[in-house]
C-alpha cells in the first residue's frame, strides 16, 4: 500500500509544536532529520538533542485528502505552516531493503563479520554470523570495526572476556570464536540481551558460553579482557567499574569515542593502565591498554 508524506522544514523551536500538530491530525509517524549537516554525536544524559534546522516528515495513509489535512494541521498549530510539500511513498519490504545493503566485512587476516543470510566469502576463516535485530553492532560502524580489528590481532586462547554494552553480542562472540574460554555480556537494553543470545546460538556456541545480564544483575566477576564499545561520557563514568572488572595484567578495549574525546577518556583510566597508541578510523578512535595496577 502506498503512503503519503508531508515534509516540512523548520527550526528547533517550532519542531515540538509541529510534531504534536501532525500526530493530532492523523500522522502514523513523525520523523526528525538534520536539515543543515549539523552533527550531534553524543547527547548529554537525559537530553533529547535537536538540530538548529530540522526536516520533519509526517507519514499518512494514502486515502486522506491532503488539502483538508493541511488545513487541519495549520489549525492545530495555530499559525501558517513553514515551507512544506506532499509526496507519495511507495510501500517497500523495509527489512529486505536493509538486508540488501549489509554485506560481509573483513576485519583482519582471520576474522569476518557475515550477515546471517549471506554465504561467507572465505569459509575457511572465522566468520561471525550476525543478525543484529534491534541491537547496535553490525560491524559497519567504525567503532565496532576498530574493536573487531583489535580482537583479530590478539591471542585470546583460554581467556575470560566481559563485553560491557554488548549490543548484538558481536565482540563477545568474536572473542569466543577466536579462542576465548568464556564471555559475559552486559547491556542496559533488554533487546540487546535477546539479540546477543540469538547471535550466540546462530554461531553454534553453547548456551552457557556467553550469559547476558542487565547491569544490576551482572555478577561481580572480573576478566582477562574487558570490551566496552559505548560512548565517551558513559565510558568515563564507568571507569571505576570497568577498571575493577579488568584483572591485573589484563587488557581493556574501549571505543565509541571521538578523536577529540580520547584524552578525556584516557584520563579517567590513567594510573591503572599502560595505553597502546590510539587507533583511529574516520573521526572515531579505539583505546586499548594493559592493567598495571
Amino acid at each position: 500500500m502506498p503512503w503519503l508524506q508531508l515534509k516540512l522544514t523548520t527550526t528547533r523551536k517550532q519542531t515540538e509544536p509541529l510534531e504534536d500538530a501532525l500526530l493530532s491530525c492523523g500522522a502514523c509517524s513523525v520523523t526528525l532529520e538534520d536539515n543543515a549537516d549539523q552533527p550531534i554525536l553524543e547527547p548529554g544524559l537525559g537530553e533529547t538533542p535537536l538540530w538548529d534546522q530540522v526536516k520533519i516528515t509526517g507519514l499518512f495513509d494514502a486515502d486522506i485528502d491532503t488539502a483538508i489535512t493541511t488545513a487541519s494541521i495549520t489549525s492545530a498549530l495555530g499559525e501558517n505552516l513553514p515551507e512544506h510539500y506532499w509526496e507519495q511513498l511507495e510501500d517497500k519490504d523495509w527489512e529486505r531493503e536493509w538486508m540488501s545493503n549489509y554485506h560481509p566485512i573483513c576485519c583482519g587476516d582471520r576474522l569476518w563479520i557475515c550477515p546471517s543470510w549471506c554465504e561467507p566469502p572465505e569459509p575457511e576463516k572465522i566468520n561471525i554470523l550476525l543478525d543484529p535485530g534491534l541491537a547496535f553492532g553490525t560491524g559497519t560502524h567504525p567503532t565496532t570495526y576498530l574493536c573487531m580489528q583489535w580482537l583479530n590481532d590478539q591471542n585470546l586462547e583460554g581467556l575470560d572476556i566481559i563485553d560491557y554494552g554488548c549490543g548484538s553480542g558481536i565482540l563477545g562472540i568474536a572473542a569466543l570464536r577466536l579462542g576465548a574460554k568464556h564471555a559475559l555480556g552486559v547491556d542496559i537494553d533488554p533487546q540487546a540481551l535477546i539479540a546477543t543470545k540469538a547471535n550466540a546460538a546462530r554461531n553454534h556456541l553453547e548456551a552457557d558460553a556467553m550469559p547476558v545480564y542487565l547491569p544490576a544483575q551482572a555478577p561481580e566477576a572480573n576478566a582477562d579482557v574487558v570490551l566496552a564499545n559505548i560512548l565517551a561520557g558513559p565510558l568515563a563514568e564507568l571507569a571505576p567499574k570497568l577498571t575493577a572488572l579488568t584483572r591485573l595484567n589484563g587488557y581493556i578495549c574501549l571505543s565509541g569515542i571521538l578523536a577529540t574525546q580520547a584524552q578525556t577518556v584516557m584520563d579517567a583510566y590513567s594510573g591503572h593502565f599502560e595505553f597502546d597508541p590510539v587507533a583511529q578510523k574516520d573521526e572515531w578512535v579505539r583505546i586499548t591498554g594493559r592493567k598495571i595496577r
